[in-house]
C-alpha cells in the first residue's frame, strides 16, 4: 500500500452541493449548500467505475484551499428511493 501524505489530505475542504449544469469534458457547475457556485470535474476513480452524474444529483466535492472556485467530485450521494418507507 502506498503511504498517504497527511499534509496533503488536510489541505482539502469537503463540501456538498447540487449539480446544476453539465459541461463538456466531464465538468459540472455545482451549487454548494452555502449558495456559491463552483466548477467541478469528476475524480479518476469515478470515471474508472463509470459513475454517471446527472442534473440535480447531490455530490460531495473536494476543494483546494488555494482555489475555492474549482473542485473535484469525489462522491455521488444516494437519493432516498421512492416508495422506501423508513418511517
Amino acid at each position: 500500500m502506498a503511504k498517504k501524505n497527511k499534509a496533503k489530505d488536510q489541505s482539502k475542504i469537503l463540501v456538498e452541493g447540487t449539480v446544476i449544469e453539465a459541461l463538456p469534458n466531464t465538468q459540472f457547475m455545482v451549487e454548494l449548500d452555502n449558495g456559491h457556485q463552483i466548477l467541478a470535474y469528476l475524480s479518476g476513480r469515478m470515471r474508472k467505475n463509470y459513475i454517471r452524474i446527472l442534473l440535480g444529483d447531490r455530490v460531495r466535492v473536494e476543494l483546494s484551499e488555494y482555489d475555492l472556485t474549482r473542485g473535484r467530485i469525489t462522491y455521488r450521494l444516494r437519493d432516498p428511493r421512492p416508495g422506501d418507507s423508513s418511517e
